[in-house]
């Protein structure tokens, strides 16, 4: 079984930066969704798609795996860039 490391991201639709410290071990899809015939819903036999693990670094994330001989990839984060700029920008 495979996972996935990576740092949560902020939500579009806050300003602030709360929970985006945390590290969450994320288990890859062992099957694709499909289709139930009789409801249309999209869901699979794979119960580890809903397993999120969270931790407080990338190194305790990167301990359990080892411990549990999980095969992971670390998906780096990012870089925060701020785009700076005067309210008077908006008129010229």
């Amino acid at each position: 079984m495979a996972a996935r490391i990576y740092q949560k991201p902020r939500n579009a639709m806050q300003s602030g930066r709360a929970l985006t410290d945390k590290w969450i071990l994320e288990f890859e899809p062992a099957e694709a969704r499909k289709p139930d015939p009789l409801t249309g819903w999209a869901g699979s036999g794979d119960t580890q798609r809903q397993v999120r693990l969270t931790f407080g670094s990338c190194d305790e994330a990167k301990a359990y795996a080892d411990k549990y001989a999980i095969d992971y990839a670390v998906i780096a984060t990012p870089q925060k860039t701020l785009k700076i700029q005067a309210y008077a920008d908006n008129f010229k």
